[in-house]
């Protein structure tokens, strides 16, 4: 590989010494003093309509190429040429305090990469997220398969529904995130299901005792959520959404919004 990307660079114009130099980098991040992607608030605001547009955010934010002395520079143009080769992207967990629809760096991280690949390669890699909680039992499983484990077993899950509730504004406010952040990855991954967009519609967002949660204690939370679910049907994420469904969600923007004013 590095005799590979020498030569290339060599072929691109640059000294052989240099190209030298650049084919031994390996280690891309973001800029010093800078942490991210860029997605976040790329998505937050939906400022942005293909993989394409999250690609090049993510060069952009992941592009500076470190050496063993800590040192760094961009290096935009190497790492789209590295990303084009890649074949596997692959995220460790090593604790069960939080999942992959808990936290925004996970769809940021390797939702990010796995779009950039996808984009670049012209074919999406074989992605992994492995959980090393117990290092006895290391599991290796494929994207898919723990985020429909996390969306079961937690998302939908009464027990931890309930336990959000107890915590008033700040458990509607996480209830509303998890949506984001499966957003997030349907967005870079397209992993999420139709009827896994149905279902949690119908099970944070219109059930009616949750409906009165979110009004008691954080009706923009619900808001929120509601709209980024209709997002997902407009960018055609969630496809086969039901009439009944949509004009649910929409309802409830609307009720919240006259209630507020």
């Amino acid at each position: 590989a590095w005799l590979r990307d020498q030569q290339r660079l060599v072929e691109s114009g640059h000294a052989p010494e240099v190209a030298e130099q650049l084919a031994e980098l390996r280690v891309f991040s973001s800029g010093p003093g800078c942490y991210g992607t860029g997605l976040l608030p790329l998505i937050d605001a939906g400022n942005w309509e293909t993989k394409g547009d999250l690609t090049e955010v993510f060069l952009k934010w992941g592009g500076h190429a470190y050496r063993a002395d800590g040192s760094s520079t961009e290096e935009i143009g190497l790492l789209r040429d590295r990303l084009s080769t890649v074949e596997i992207v692959h995220q460790n967990q090593d604790n069960r305090e939080h999942d992959l629809l808990d936290s925004d760096d996970y769809f940021q991280f390797q939702g990010g990469l796995h779009a950039a690949v996808s984009e670049l390669r012209g074919q999406a890699p074989i992605t992994y997220h492995g959980d090393s909680a117990n290092p006895e039992k290391v599991r290796i499983r494929t994207l898919k398969e723990e985020f429909n484990r996390v969306f079961r077993s937690r998302v939908l899950n009464p027990k931890w529904i309930s336990g959000m509730r107890e915590h008033g504004y700040k458990g509607a406010f996480e209830m509303a995130a998890t949506v984001d952040y499966l957003f997030g990855y349907d967005a870079t991954c397209d992993i999420v299901a139709d009827y896994q967009y149905e279902e949690i519609a119908q099970t944070l967002l219109l059930d009616p005792e949750q409906q009165q949660f979110f009004r008691d204690h954080n009706p923009l939370a619900l808001r929120d959520a509601a709209q980024r679910l209709l997002e997902a049907h407009e960018r055609q994420l969630w496809e086969d959404a039901t009439p009944e469904t949509l004009d649910a969600l929409e309802s409830a923007i609307i009720e919240i919004q006259g209630e507020l004013e």
